[in-house]
């Protein structure tokens, strides 16, 4: 059995964060475990407050995984202080496994997810640890400065990831009118995967989501292309099957593959 970690906030809709992060690697046939470092007060609606834990709890979980249990891959995602950034980068940089690093700068519904003040530590600290850096265009900006405007534009915004340390980057194109086009990069490759723009607007946790699918897919073996194009299908098809859940955006359906 393949070990996944997720280091993450929380979602108490059940969405997005560590519970979409343990639902990916449930159906991706990994074992996920969660080192909680967030907790968030969300429903579909929005963000409605949000508490980081102690720095000396994130570690002690962090820590208990580690030493016992192991990881065959990692994933790393809502980290809002520089204290928690730096503590967590601090203690993965002697981690072999391969490390997804989802940047998340900003929620599905605007609300900002990480400190001003953090970002320079994200940027320097985290990110050159990573397999993959999975931004979105705004976390591109947040994190470079460049702004990501057209299709065109998509390999300019990943070189400028690239030039922080990751060995690979995935810039997710959603953000942009038609197809949806990412772009995965190592400085020397190039590959973009398609998906037709799905008439839904219940896409609550797709970040997250594709991250941990990403991780799992790596834990299994794959190379970073194939488990990229492993995880754009699967979270195509968990978009196709989003639902409306409560009076807002609703979540992808992290269990459509077991669906008739």
């Amino acid at each position: 059995m393949k070990r996944v970690l997720t280091v993450a906030g929380s979602d108490s809709g059940g969405g997005a964060g560590i519970s979409a992060d343990l639902k990916t690697m449930l159906a991706h046939g990994v074992h996920g475990m969660n080192v909680l470092a967030a907790v968030t007060a969300q429903n579909s609606l929005g963000v409605h407050g949000a508490w980081d834990l102690p720095v000396e709890a994130v570690l002690a979980q962090l820590d208990s995984v580690l030493d016992d249990i192991g990881v065959d891959a990692v994933k790393t995602g809502m980290l809002s202080s520089a204290a928690l950034v730096s503590a967590v980068a601090g203690r993965l940089r002697s981690v072999a496994a391969p490390l997804v690093v989802d940047p998340v700068g900003v929620s599905k519904h605007g609300d900002p997810l990480l400190a001003a003040e953090a970002v320079e530590v994200v940027r320097a600290e985290l990110v050159p640890l990573a397999t993959v850096v999975t931004p979105n265009l705004p976390e591109v900006e947040q994190l470079t400065g460049f702004r990501v405007g057209s299709e065109a534009d998509l390999r300019a915004g990943a070189e400028a990831v690239l030039a922080l340390g990751p060995a690979w980057v995935l810039v997710k194109g959603g953000h942009l009118p038609g197809e949806a086009v990412d772009l995965l990069t190592d400085g020397t490759h190039v590959h973009e995967f398609r998906a037709p723009r799905l008439d839904n607007r219940h896409t609550h946790g797709t970040g997250c989501t594709l991250a941990s699918a990403v991780a799992s897919r790596l834990a299994l073996g794959d190379d970073v292309p194939a488990a990229v194009a492993a995880a754009k299908a699967y979270v195509t098809g968990a978009i196709r099957g989003g639902f409306a859940l409560g009076a807002g955006i609703g979540p992808v359906d992290h269990g459509w593959l077991w669906r008739p």
